[in-house]
């Protein structure tokens, strides 16, 4: 049974499991590299294709912490945006029906909590990782986000 699951010394498993998550997450590309080995799965029309992954320098290690607020273009610098640190599902509230972490017009310090994003049934809490008031929500409850999408707009302190 286990040779089945092997392609040419490959176990497909993980892969098939990637897959189901991008159905899940209606995510139309995801990309992964893990013990050398690069994996780039992209929507093409209605199917999936497993296509080859680059040959360029790996990215570095997204790891759980945010990625710092960063101005936002065009705002004369006046406001910064909080990014996705990471690929997943963008939640408000820590369960359905709950308050949420955040609204337009609340005050934020590094350390408050301003979102949830569920990565491979892991809920990871998201800080605002700057002190200002909450100008704007980017993303939709439930929406997949990408690395580095713009989810909140801040007018700092």
């Amino acid at each position: 049974m286990a040779e089945e699951k092997k392609a040419e010394g490959l176990d497909i498993e993980p892969i098939r499991r990637l897959l189901e998550l991008m159905k899940e997450h209606d995510l139309v590309e995801l990309e992964m590299e893990q013990e050398g080995l690069a994996v780039r799965l992209r929507k093409a029309g209605n199917e999936v294709q497993m296509v080859p992954a680059p040959a360029v320098a790996p990215p570095a290690p997204v790891s759980q912490a945010p990625q710092a607020a960063v101005p936002a273009k065009g705002a004369a610098e006046e406001t910064a945006t909080i990014k996705a640190p990471m690929v997943g599902t963008f939640y408000v509230a820590p369960e359905p029906g709950s308050k949420p972490f955040v609204e337009v017009g609340d005050h934020v310090t590094e350390d408050t909590v301003v979102c949830v994003i569920e990565a491979m049934k892991v809920f990871n809490d998201i800080r605002a990782e700057t002190s200002g008031t909450i100008e704007k929500v980017l993303v939709k409850n439930g929406q997949a986000v990408e690395f580095g999408q713009p989810l909140f707009v801040v007018r700092p302190d």
